[in-house]
């Protein structure tokens, strides 16, 4: 069954365990997506809001193959979310509010093992799930700006920008059933020249995740996710805002496999230390299929 999929319009947050675990070669898996996030939560960290209480539902549409690239195991995620809620806070002492429903930006992500996990069959796959090896592997995530977006208001889906994001992970077996997977990525962002206060730029971000994963049978697993992310200060109109993160989550996921071609997957995420940005509960939950 497919690696992974978080639905959350906080990008240097993501969680995402088992992202460099393999799948045969030709595996396609359809996945529909939900979240549910409440809290001092924004698509926007430069929106100058203050007491935000937002409720936010994203659904998101994505498809996953798995590919055979110069010989190792690789996926390709292609993903669409839409999201509707409620953003309330004071804008300059004044209180404000919003709602919206529209598409968000579209993405594509690229996965490849570059050691441990050469491209396999499904016969091959099975002798790799009965004795892993440790793995290495190195993800590119582009996300194109094609949600809706208003020059004149605050609060927008999309972000009118292009945003890029480089990963590197390892796997690390502590036992035959719990593993260990560490990685690093850095996201960096273009210009946003429509901002509604002037030009926005912003300094990358950089997050280090780690996920503890219990291996419980084939397809059925539960793992305990930490990220912690640093940087993203923005400049708009050519003023440097203070505005650096430097927060810490935590969640956690589990995986049901049921009929042998379904899996559905639970999680939750939540704040442990937010010194600047995004500070809210989220609940996700999807539905994967996996297809002939």
């Amino acid at each position: 069954m497919a690696g992974t999929l978080w639905v959350t319009p906080c990008l240097a947050q993501e969680l995402t365990p088992r992202l460099f675990w393999p799948t045969p070669k030709g595996t396609k898996v359809l996945i529909a997506g939900y979240s549910h996030s409440t809290g001092d939560l924004f698509f926007d960290t430069s929106i100058p809001i203050e007491a935000a209480d937002s409720r936010i539902n994203t659904g998101v549409l994505a498809y996953t193959q798995t590919l055979d690239l110069w010989g190792r195991t690789s996926n390709i995620l292609l993903s669409l979310p839409y999201s509707s809620g409620t953003a309330k806070g004071l804008v300059e002492g004044d209180p404000g509010e919003r709602k919206f429903s529209a598409f968000g930006d579209f993405s594509m992500t690229l996965n490849v093992n570059l050691r441990g996990a050469p491209s396999m069959n499904k016969e091959e796959f099975l002798a790799f799930r009965a004795d892993p090896q440790p793995l290495v592997g190195v993800s590119i995530k582009v996300i194109a700006p094609t949600g809706e977006y208003y020059s004149d208001r605050l609060v927008n889906v999309g972000s009118n920008r292009w945003t890029t994001r480089f990963k590197l992970g390892s796997v690390h077996l502590l036992t035959r059933e719990w593993l260990l997977e560490l990685a690093a990525s850095a996201w960096f962002f273009g210009d946003d020249e429509k901002f509604v206060s002037g030009k926005k730029e912003q300094d990358p971000i950089y997050s280090a995740e780690a996920n503890l994963i219990k291996r419980i049978r084939p397809g059925l697993w539960a793992s305990l996710d930490l990220t912690y992310f640093y940087g993203g200060r923005q400049t708009i109109g050519g003023e440097a805002l203070r505005n650096t993160q430097s927060n810490l989550k935590l969640g956690g996921t589990l995986v049901v496999p049921f009929l042998g071609r379904h899996a559905i997957k639970i999680g939750y995420a939540n704040g442990i230390i937010t010194r600047y940005g995004d500070d809210f509960d989220q609940f996700l939950l999807s539905y994967q299929v996996l297809l002939p």
